[in-house]
């Protein structure tokens, strides 16, 4: 017990002299301030052939943190107008006043944000400054640019023939060497995208071909990388598969119906969406005051019209001027109907009934 004592008691003496003697002070580090951003320009448009060219240039203030410079931390912020960088696209520098950004690094930030080719938008920037470690976040005033995104190569190229035909067994002709015409064939959309109204069987598979008929159709096939993945029955990528270089089919939701499938070469995407509980008419007449047929429930031959392609109908005919019609899809069948507010055209409606 005695040695025991004097150890205890040792040990006392050292920590009491200990805390008697004061230590110098935490350092404590300044708060810093918000920067102020500006922009080298106020409008972008460039050209493809600008892609590689710097085309604008942040610079900001010295935020005065209590730190060496080199250690600063400021983030670019970047996003659509009014969304109060809810999406925001960000670059970080690290010890720098500036950054410049290529026509090709914003173009892709303004793709991304589902931006039309060679149309003008608004953009707001903003800088959010930091110590290294995050501390003291400051965020930026916001400046905003006016920007246009150029047109990029599509990430696939495009078929030969700029012409697409759906086949498989998750459609009414199910796999055939030469799917029927004209339900089968893809609506070109725009110069880049393809479209159909498909009714699908539920949880089968189907292909898009560039080619209909021939000694090997499914030569000509596009594909996906990988059909396993859940979500592939609303979307997922596509590729251009030639023989012997793989490629899944295609995959029709779980719940068979009516889907509008959309392929976009400029991305390389597609998407499977519900087109809802009403079928897609299969053939369309007009009828009314301003055709010779008149609001006759079955109007003459010549009024039908021709289906070009899955979504496309094309009729040439004369108008009684200042009268009014509308399209039907079978003859006494006053629904579904679709007209419009124009004459001249415009947007399609569709009453299904009710």
């Amino acid at each position: 017990m005695k040695n025991i004592f004097k150890i205890f008691i040792a040990a006392a003496v050292v920590l009491f002299y200990t805390a008697c003697n004061k230590v110098d002070d935490l350092p404590v580090y300044g708060k810093g301030s918000a920067v102020v951003l500006s922009s080298s320009v106020a409008s972008i448009a460039a050209a493809p052939a600008d892609s590689n060219n710097n085309v604008v240039t942040f610079s900001w203030t010295n935020p005065k943190y209590a730190q060496d410079s080199s250690l600063y931390k400021f983030v670019i912020e970047i996003d659509s107008v009014g969304r109060n960088f809810a999406k925001e696209v960000t670059k970080t520098v690290t010890g720098a006043f500036s950054a410049t950004m290529t026509a090709k690094e914003l173009n892709a930030i303004l793709l991304g944000f589902g931006f039309a080719f060679n149309t003008q938008y608004t953009i707001d920037v903003r800088v959010t400054s930091s110590y290294g470690n995050n501390n003291e976040l400051y965020k930026s005033n916001t400046i905003q640019l006016q920007v246009t995104p150029y047109k990029i190569p599509p990430k696939i190229a495009l078929p030969t023939g700029n012409k697409l035909w759906a086949n498989g067994g998750a459609l009414p002709w199910s796999w055939t060497g030469a799917p029927p015409t004209p339900e089968s064939e893809l609506s070109r959309i725009d110069n880049e995208t393809w479209g159909a109204v498909l009714n699908m069987g539920s949880d089968n598979q189907f292909l898009i071909l560039s080619q209909n008929g021939g000694t090997n159709p499914y030569d000509q096939k596009y594909a996906v990388p990988d059909n396993t993945i859940p979500t592939i029955t609303s979307g997922g990528t596509f590729g251009f598969y030639p023989p012997g270089t793989g490629g899944d089919n295609f995959k029709s939701p779980v719940r068979a119906g009516w889907y509008k499938f959309i392929m976009s070469f400029q991305t390389g995407t597609f998407t499977i969406s519900s087109f809802g509980s009403n079928a897609m008419p299969q053939e369309l007449y007009i009828l009314g005051d301003a055709t010779t047929g008149g609001w006759n429930n079955a109007p003459p031959a010549a009024q039908k019209f021709a289906r070009l392609n899955n979504c496309e109908y094309e009729i040439i005919i004369a108008f009684i001027p200042g009268k009014v019609y509308k399209f039907i899809s079978a003859y006494g069948n006053w629904q579904p109907q679709f007209g419009g507010s124009s004459a001249t055209g415009g947007t399609l409606g569709a009453n299904y009934g009710g």
